[in-house]
């Protein structure tokens, strides 16, 4: 199989990533005048409008058999794929007149539609949920929000064989066995209680399995694998089992990279070799490598105070970590107490103190 040649990427990616997008929070102004410059072969398009009337913009590019859907920011408060997503669009115009036999390839074989921000209403607010309360990703079978309903309409218009659900996690989560924050975690989601190994689930693992590999030879002991336990209300399980195969990307935390700028990277190669992997191959079997995958931990916090005296006058450790919140529309960061006592056991990835 083909793949991607990390320091010919590296010295691409340092001078032509878009740069126009950067921080913790997107809104739709900042992506708008980027979608609005985009030249044919990219056909964009607006899709429907969220609960507050904004936007929402679907991007399609390519013209073969094989269909893959993108999204990003069902969450509004998860940016890090969206800024991917355009890393891709900036690495996708800049090689259609390169003769890159894998681009031409790509647009040969596959048909790409992207949803760069599925949720402006929750991106404006920073938050999780739409503008009535609802998370998308828990509104895969009632549909309540018009968000949820314009993503399905889209998935049955289209019928992708693959889809990448595109996410940021929380920095609490490591890689099981390492203090390593899961600076990239995968999941190829279930379809019942049992989580059956479906044929459809092999081949999502396939393709994790290819990026993960790549991942590997970057930040090794940093991917991990995101829970699989069913949520029969959630979109990537709903997609499985509607025999879309769905790739969860899960975009996490790097050492001092709260802005996620160098995971960002990261999302964006694995996204890349994902699709290098859909256009090289035709049959997806190599999926055993996925359950190697590490899990998910939740052993690191943003900051650990250790041999803390209380108010008792008793040694103990106590751990923060940052919450985000708008003030007068900027983006504040303050660190909450989320634990206290002998954490030993956790890791810090800035620790005050010394240790025991």
């Amino acid at each position: 199989m083909n793949t991607l040649t990390i320091d010919i990427l590296e010295s691409w990616y340092q001078n032509n990533y878009q740069y126009q997008l950067s921080g913790k929070r997107l809104v739709l102004k900042d992506i708008e005048p980027i979608l609005q410059k985009l030249k044919a072969p990219f056909e964009l398009l607006k899709i429907g409008t969220s609960e507050n009337n904004k936007t929402i913009y679907r991007v399609k590019i390519g013209n073969g058999p094989k269909k893959i859907m993108i999204w990003s920011q069902m969450h509004g408060n998860e940016s890090t794929g969206t800024k991917a997503m355009f890393d891709l669009f900036r690495y996708l115009e800049d090689h259609l007149d390169k003769s890159s036999s894998f681009i031409k390839t790509l647009l040969e074989k596959c048909t790409l539609v992207c949803i760069p921000m599925l949720n402006p209403d929750g991106s404006d607010n920073f938050t999780r949920v739409n503008a009535h309360d609802i998370d998308l990703n828990r509104d895969a079978v009632t549909l309540k929000a018009k968000e949820s309903v314009i993503l399905r309409r889209i998935l049955d218009d289209f019928k992708p064989q693959f889809c990448f659900n595109l996410h940021d996690q929380r920095t609490i989560f490591n890689v099981e066995g390492f203090k390593n924050p899961a600076t990239i975690s995968f999941l190829a989601p279930s379809i019942d209680q049992e989580r059956t190994l479906t044929e459809g689930r092999k081949e999502t693992m396939s393709v994790i399995v290819a990026m993960n590999n790549l991942l590997q030879t970057i930040i090794p002991n940093h991917v991990g694998r995101y829970t699989d336990e069913f949520y029969p209300t959630a979109t990537g399980d709903n997609f499985q089992k509607l025999g879309h195969n769905t790739i969860l990307v899960e975009a996490g935390h790097y050492y001092n990279d709260y802005d996620r700028e160098i995971v960002r990277k990261f999302n964006f190669y694995a996204l890349l070799e994902g699709l290098l992997f859909l256009t090289d191959k035709d049959t997806y079997t190599d999926y055993k490598p996925y359950f190697e995958i590490p899990n998910n931990g939740k052993d690191n916090y943003d900051v650990v105070l250790r041999n803390f005296t209380d108010d008792t006058n008793t040694q103990t450790d106590v751990a923060f970590q940052y919450e985000y919140k708008l003030i007068d529309n900027k983006l504040v960061s303050t660190l909450v107490e989320y634990n206290r006592g002998d954490l030993k056991a956790y890791n810090g990835y800035n620790e005050l103190g010394k240790n025991k």
